[in-house]
């Protein structure tokens, strides 16, 4: 098995509301987005217009951050998801300048999302899953996949522009997809292998 994504740039209109479910699941700290979307212009004047570029962590098949982890901190899961163990990571940061797509986030500190009040219940439940002074990373909504859920951003799009699915199935919606449409890996010729792949863009 190896799990991926296929996002179809045709059908996504940059709600952000991928990045906003994200943030939601996993509760990141402030100022630390496992999710981002990349805007950009295209053509001119008057027929200029704006285009986007959802940014997951592309779960690389040969990713660069595993080759660099000097404890091990950073992994492959079986069902082919890179996955960082808290608790061997020291924080050396060697992941955040290998990974060419600008995945990973260092959590500085546990601060809460308004001042001069203690953490909301919320910041209480999710802040657990964090340690300051190591590296975190989408991780395909991980605790959602053992319930049998979709990952949060693919199941908030409102263009219905994701698709989530097992790459090694030839008779998977995301095989399916990749064959039809013609998939494309971002910025392939770094030789990285993601497993999310775009089409038609």
């Amino acid at each position: 098995m190896k799990l991926g994504m296929v996002i179809d740039l045709l059908k996504c209109v940059g709600c952000n509301s991928c990045t906003v479910a994200c943030r939601g699941e996993n509760g990141t700290p402030p100022g630390v987005s496992f999710h981002k979307i990349k805007k950009y212009e295209v053509g001119k004047y008057p027929e200029a217009k704006m285009k986007f570029l959802p940014m997951p962590c592309m779960h690389c098949q040969n990713a660069p951050c595993l080759k660099v982890c000097p404890t091990g901190a950073t992994y492959r899961e079986t069902d082919g998801r890179i996955l960082i163990d808290y608790d061997k990571c020291i924080g050396c940061r060697a992941c955040m300048i290998a990974c060419p797509f600008d995945s990973r986030h260092f959590i500085w500190e546990l601060s809460n999302y308004y001042e001069n009040c203690g953490p909301t219940p919320f910041e209480t439940v999710k802040f657990a899953s964090f340690t300051e002074g190591t590296v975190a990373k989408c991780t395909f909504c991980g605790e959602r996949l053992k319930r049998g859920e979709q990952p949060a951003c693919v199941e908030t799009c409102i263009g219905l522009a994701r698709t989530f699915g097992d790459l090694d199935d030839p008779n998977s919606e995301v095989s399916r997809l990749i064959v039809e449409h013609g998939g494309k890996q971002f910025r392939k010729e770094l030789g990285t292998d993601p497993c999310v792949f775009y089409i038609k863009g």
